[in-house]
């Protein structure tokens, strides 16, 4: 296949550089910062973006968008630079992809935040949608554009709503937070009470949904959720965490919920079960392969 991966160089982008590189199929990448290597690779504008060159050039097979803003907080800051990357962008890449390459599937990234905080568990793909941030709102709008473009210019588009992946390379987030302050300090303070629960979901294990959505989605608009289908209370993901990384760090809550934080998350996974989804990590063994990692920051 041949592939372009939009924001290669962030954390999940750049999982699926190596892991379709290590597939063997021809992988173009393209991002706001490049690398000195000049070899399949696009620089795109950090502001007032133009996708539309690589798809001139090239016919890919399938387009990852992997950019875009990630990060709550950042949403409610700046509600409108989150817009831009996040909707205005996917709708800018959809008409790059319906003017000089319409054959592409294009996989859009979005968040189980759409869901905010859900009336039952485990959250399927048809529960209602009733963001509690910007960046939720968002990624539900880009969801629809996708929709749009399906229905209306036969596009092939896929949405997979992620819930909390992790691994290698992610610098934000609970355990890369946990990281920052168990080495800074005795005490670990977070957030809330720690009996929130996430379905977190290691890098290893995305990349084998999103390869499963490519090899047997019908691409009309679907949507995936991307979970272990495992609900882990914060606490305990907390305890696993400090455990792996520096036994004997003492954790406490501040019983403060920020503000675009769901209180419980627990995926349903049927349809990726359906494609043969088995995931391979659960938290012990991926927050191992994590602080093994984090250890070689040092």
């Amino acid at each position: 296949m041949k592939i372009l991966i939009i924001g290669a160089n962030g954390f999940i982008g750049s999982h699926c550089v190596d892991f379709f590189e290590s597939k063997g199929d021809e992988v173009w990448k393209a991002d706001v910062r490049v690398s000195s290597e000049t070899h399949n690779q696009y620089k795109i504008a950090r502001f007032n973006s133009d996708f539309s060159k690589p798809f001139k050039e090239h016919k890919f097979d399938v387009c990852i968008n992997a950019s875009g803003s990630a990060h709550v907080g950042f949403s409610f800051e700046n509600p409108s630079k989150d817009f831009e990357l996040n909707v205005v962008n996917v709708q800018k890449i959809l008409v790059a992809i319906r003017d000089y390459n319409i054959d592409c599937k294009f996989i859009n990234f979005s968040s189980a935040a759409v869901y905010g905080n859900p009336k039952s568990l485990p959250i399927n793909e048809n529960s209602i949608c009733k963001p509690l941030s910007p960046y939720g709102f968002h990624k539900l709008q880009s969801e629809l554009l996708l929709t749009e473009y399906h229905n209306f210019f036969g596009l092939k588009t896929c949405s997979l709503r992620v819930f909390s992946a992790y691994g290698p390379r992610l610098k934000k987030q609970l355990f890369w937070d946990l990281y920052k302050k168990s080495v800074e300090n005795e005490v670990v303070l977070l957030f809330g009470t720690g009996t929130e629960t996430r379905d977190f979901i290691y890098i290893d294990d995305l990349l084998q949904i999103l390869n499963l959505v490519i090899l047997n989605s019908s691409f009309k608009g679907s949507i995936y959720n991307v979970a272990n289908q495992i609900e882990t209370k914060i606490k305990e993901a907390a305890e696993v965490f400090v455990t792996s990384f520096l036994p004997g760090k003492k954790i406490i809550f501040n019983n403060e919920i920020k503000v675009g934080d769901p209180n419980h998350w627990l995926a349903d996974m049927q349809l990726l079960k359906e494609y043969g989804f088995k995931p391979k990590f659960n938290l012990n063994s991926g927050i191992t392969k994590y602080t093994t990692w984090l250890k070689e920051l040092k």
